[in-house]
């Protein structure tokens, strides 16, 4: 085993790992960001969730063959860093932490939302430093505290899912002549596609966020009992779950509702919530508002999980400042939680200074990370195979198609470029380069000798 791992401790259990990976997955992208989604694509949105929703299999079989031949700390960063180069490791290390910290500051911002639904006449900003407190204090504690608090949100959300799939599906087999609900919705109201396939392939980029946080398994693998037989088992269970979630429910509300006749006035609202509203089932309405909230807390405290080890394995790497690499006697990575936090705190200034554009602006930025993210877990993934056919080593979970899933991926990646570009996201595409450019500085500073 890798010297990685040596001061984390193996508390996380097959049902936290499963929790943990569905519960970053299962958030703000489903319950808030879809509403835009759904204005522009209509019930096509379905197909398009469908889309992405394989993409993020494809990757995270690609992350779990590297995982379960290593499963070390800050997977993706030790892989890159071995496989493809120093500065490569540096930047897919880096890359996730910063990724990291906007998911949590867009979830921070969500949560705000939600409160709202209720308490309108609280600030955002205080409702943003509230939870910040709560969820940096669970960080603090040992890593099985974390898996039990992050089981139980996730599972709150997960059984709220299947509870409004089935209550959904009992509102459309009950509904009278008079009601709205009715499957056809799903194709009457000018078509699957009312604004063309283009309607729903230029949403992809949006709903792409949406599955961002489902490789946080790979943060797990040195933390996970029995990593070879978890690691996979997790994979294979969350993803189809995962999908089956965001189509079902999807195809649930859409065929509750005409999806022209659903009134999203803004992104910052739920369908979910505002759904059951129109069909004047308020208790329903504010429930889900509270399961909505559990979400999003729940992706940020696994989103604060993934920071806060990621920036630990960046230390001991040598290619962050060592003090990251300090732990307690519980095995927590404290410097590395309090400094991931303190840039998070950022966000309760940005709900002070614009909330009205915090959440959309955060979203956008995020997806870039994201795109970048997933590009380099599949570049890597290609240079992983290639030596481990050069040393004819068997793999103990190999990756689907492979190569040609990891060839479909960075289409799919530059797809998404593409859209981002045409959809005003100029400057986000532009980003990245920048990024790389920012990156690469701060490896010549910190690792001088390694480029020398």
């Amino acid at each position: 085993m890798s010297t990685q791992d040596s001061g984390l401790q193996r508390g996380l259990k097959n049902r936290h790992i499963q929790l943990i990976a569905m519960g970053g997955a299962i958030g703000t992208g489903l319950f808030l960001g879809s509403a835009h989604v759904i204005q522009s694509a209509g019930p096509a949105t379905i197909l398009g969730y469908a889309i992405c929703g394989f993409v993020a299999y494809l990757i995270m079989r690609q992350l779990g063959d590297m995982i379960v031949h290593e499963p070390v700390a800050g997977s993706l960063s030790y892989f890159s860093d071995k496989y493809w180069g120093p500065f490569a490791g540096f930047l897919a290390g880096w890359n996730y932490w910063i990724l990291y910290v906007l998911v949590a500051m867009t979830e921070l911002t969500a949560i705000a939302t939600f409160i709202q639904y209720w308490w309108p006449m609280i600030p955002a900003w205080l409702i943003v430093l509230v939870f910040f407190t709560i969820v940096t204090v669970i960080n603090l504690a040992n890593v099985r505290f974390y898996g039990e608090s992050e089981f139980w949100l996730a599972m709150i959300k997960v059984l709220a899912v299947i509870s409004m799939i089935l209550f959904g599906l009992y509102l459309l087999f009950s509904a009278d002549a008079n009601s709205t609900a009715s499957i056809q919705n799903l194709w009457q109201h000018d078509g699957f596609f009312p604004h063309g396939f283009s309607g729903m392939f230029f949403m992809l980029a949006f709903m792409l966020f949406a599955f961002g946080g489902i490789e946080l398994i790979g943060m797990t693998a040195a933390e996970a009992e029995n990593p070879a037989k978890n690691i996979p088992k997790a994979i294979n269970q969350v993803v189809w779950r995962i999908l089956v979630f965001y189509v079902a429910s999807l195809a649930i509300i859409l065929s509750l509702v005409p999806w022209n006749q659903l009134q999203l006035g803004s992104l910052d609202q739920s369908p979910f919530v505002m759904i059951f509203n129109q069909l004047g089932i308020s208790w329903a309405a504010h429930l889900l508002n509270f399961v909505i909230l559990t979400a999003a807390i729940s992706v940020y405290n696994s989103g604060m999980y993934g920071n806060s080890r990621m920036l630990y394995s960046l230390a001991i790497q040598g290619n962050a400042p060592q003090v990251f690499k300090r732990l307690n006697r519980q095995g927590v990575p404290i410097p590395a939680v309090i400094f991931s936090s303190t840039l998070i705190f950022g966000c309760v200034l940005l709900n002070y200074f614009v909330p009205e554009k915090a959440l959309k602006n955060l979203m956008y930025v995020a997806v870039t990370g994201l795109v970048l993210n997933w590009a380099l877990i599949s570049l890597t993934h290609l240079r992983f195979i290639k030596q481990m056919k050069a040393q004819h080593i068997q793999r103990g979970y190999p990756a689907l198609w492979s190569p040609l899933s990891n060839i479909l991926v960075l289409i799919f990646i530059a797809m998404i470029l593409y859209i981002m570009w045409q959809e005003g996201l100029k400057t986000s595409v532009m980003l990245i380069p920048v990024w790389i450019a920012v990156v690469y500085l701060m490896y010549r500073l910190l690792k001088p000798k390694a480029v020398e």
